[in-house]
């Protein structure tokens, strides 16, 4: 690759960048919006906000990571999720005070991620009750006792937390927020985590706290201790993580194990079978309204039920996650919904996931069972070519020809061939930014400029 055939290139690609947040987005949704234009529309879902949903319940939403919900009794409130961290708690909690001051007397977690449950000492008060499911963590455990330490990484990456801010438009169901443990110890919790007071096993456990009766019924979905809260007094349901306005994050790309989707269907109709009238999710604006929540929900269930069903039939065909994620291709009907655009997971890591976690790695071709090496089939690949300079112009040419997902996977076998190339890592970064700028999925966009990011942190 002669100087100034790469100073083309390399401009070519620059100039893309500038330039591919226009295109029409039709990769996962047939939309007549732009990818950009989608993503500004969406932050309608972030904007701070304290909202009555019913008689009792008010939501804070476009604070931190989600939605922090008050359930207001006679003698006390109980609090559904806490938030990522201290800071957020305690302007969450400042709103509350604006409605009323009565006492904390329980808090119930959805599940254990940070981002719901790291706020807790805001509202902690002496007595409160803190409730979850007895598994509550389960999600972490079997990665912290095998060693597991590379989703730290991944999740940095597909969080966006290192990029500058105007490299976010949001991360698909809410904006990036960087937790103040990551800079400011003196918002951290004195004593750590804060953990369970009380717990459940089993489907269910009716609690009676500051004179409300809630129920908390098992919700095998995003994580395995997560648990839904049904208010029947307000017929409103508090979804946890199974229920965001996106396509669910079936499979998440900084990794874990396999999420049981088939359970997930089964929580979703169970919180349908409740019949609420409103619908508090894990993340994004409640739902209002027995219809909309009731269309809404069925939705969101049939969708995935949709591409669950449809990827057993295919494995059962014998296709392989590739051809699946084509063969389990959404209706039309379930992607023209905006609640079901790939804002944060997608429908395509969810058949492979679904795949993976039901029969393993091995996808059924004997020819993968013993693949060359990386290194071994990029040799091959450039011998076909007709060498690695075959298999530069080869790179260059899908470059020019606007094929970036092509260039992207050339680069990796030129950079199989010679390790620490700084010109293909420069132009693979760019050629990840180009991609950034298409994707609609917030994690995607994310993972894709950060990884760039690095590409050239290294050759520096």
């Amino acid at each position: 690759m002669n100087n100034l055939k790469l100073f083309m290139i390399m401009t070519m690609l620059r100039a893309t960048i500038l330039a591919v947040g226009s295109l029409v987005f039709s990769a996962s949704a047939d939309q007549s919006s732009s990818v950009r234009e989608l993503l500004l529309a969406r932050n309608a879902e972030f904007n701070e906000e304290l909202i009555r949903v019913s008689e009792h319940v008010y939501t804070v939403v476009g604070v931190g990571t989600g939605p922090v919900s008050m359930i207001v009794g006679d003698e006390g409130l109980v609090i559904v999720d806490t938030n990522i961290d201290l800071a957020a708690g305690k302007k969450i909690l400042a709103e509350f005070r604006k409605i009323t001051h009565k006492p904390t007397k329980a808090i119930i977690f959805t599940h254990g991620h940070v981002d719901h449950t790291g706020g807790a000492e805001a509202f902690l008060q002496e007595g409160t009750q803190i409730w979850a499911r007895e598994n509550f963590g389960a999600e972490d455990v079997p990665l912290e006792q095998a060693g597991v330490t590379i989703t730290r990484q991944r999740g940095i990456r597909h969080g966006g937390i290192l990029l500058p801010r105007d490299d976010i438009v949001h991360l698909g169901v809410g904006r990036r927020y960087i937790p103040s443990s990551l800079g400011n110890d003196t918002n951290l919790a004195a004593a750590g985590p804060i953990k369970p007071t009380h717990t459940f096993s089993g489907d269910q456990q009716t609690i009676h706290v500051a004179d409300l009766t809630l129920k908390l019924v098992a919700a095998n979905g995003e994580t395995k201790d997560q648990l839904y809260v049904w208010y029947e007094a307000d017929r409103v349901v508090f979804s946890g993580d199974n229920f965001y306005k996106s396509w669910p994050n079936l499979y998440p790309i900084r990794g874990t194990g396999y999420r049981d989707v088939y359970a997930w269907i089964h929580s979703l109709s169970a919180m349908l079978n409740e019949n609420p009238h409103h619908l508090v999710g894990g993340h994004t604006r409640p739902v209002i309204g027995e219809a909309n929540v009731r269309k809404t929900l069925g939705n969101y269930r049939d969708a995935i039920k949709y591409v669950f069903e449809k990827t057993i039939e295919g494995m059962n065909k014998g296709l392989t996650p590739n051809a699946l994620v084509e063969y389990a291709r959404l209706p039309e009907e379930y992607r023209q919904l905006d609640y079901l655009l790939p804002y944060y997971g997608h429908p395509d890591w969810g058949v492979r996931s679904i795949f993976n976690g039901l029969v393993g790695w091995f996808d059924g071709n004997p020819t993968n069972l013993f693949p060359l090496t990386p290194n071994e089939e990029a040799m091959q690949v450039a011998e076909l070519a007709g060498g690695e300079k075959s298999l530069r112009r080869s790179f260059e040419q899908a470059v020019e020809n606007k094929q970036y997902q092509w260039a992207l996977q050339l680069s990796d076998y030129l950079l199989a061939l010679s390790p620490g190339d700084r010109v293909i890592m420069l132009a693979k970064a760019d050629v990840l930014d180009i991609l950034a700028e298409g994707r609609l999925n917030g994690t995607a966009r994310s993972y894709y400029r950060t990884y760039a990011m690095e590409l050239r942190q290294a050759v520096k």
